[in-house]
């Protein structure tokens, strides 16, 4: 999910039962569907009852009642990074691409990642082929020498 759909998912578009939140007007004014591992539904749910507590509209709202900025989101990253002594800023982005590219690395085939990552053609997906082949290298250079030549 892109950090600009994230910050104006609505409480009302989380679908626990079915793991899923609706993505409206994603990139390209595209409306999809994006799943979330069951694991994280008890704690997504905590959330959202602590959001309608608080009469929000938004999954992620200020104490303002406003939805986060994109701005606001990369910031906080920056302070948990920062926390968590990493070397470099953890962008919004560069978290999506790890997603993906560890999707890959899994072994699940493009057509099954494409409609959930918000991509108009699976052919856009190939940056993430490209990145898990550079991690494939070093296992690669391991068996190769024991190829029957």
């Amino acid at each position: 999910m892109r950090v600009s759909e994230l910050v104006r998912i609505r409480v009302a578009e989380v679908d626990l039962d079915a793991c899923r939140i609706r993505v409206t007007q994603g990139k390209g004014a595209k409306d999809r569907t994006v799943p979330f591992p069951s694991s994280f539904k008890e704690t997504l749910s905590l959330h959202m009852d602590a959001q309608r507590t608080k009469g929000a509209d938004f999954l992620f709202e200020s104490s303002w009642k406003k939805p986060y900025s994109t701005r606001g989101v990369r910031a906080l990253l920056a302070r948990y990074a920062a926390k968590a002594d990493l070397e470099h800023n953890m962008p919004p982005h560069r978290l999506r691409h790890f997603l993906f590219t560890w999707l890959k690395t899994q072994g699940i085939d493009d057509a099954l990642i494409q409609p959930y990552s918000g991509h108009a053609s699976r052919t856009s997906l190939e940056i993430y082929s490209r990145v898990a082949l550079a991690d494939a290298q070093e296992s690669y250079d391991k068996v190769i020498e024991r190829f029957p030549v």
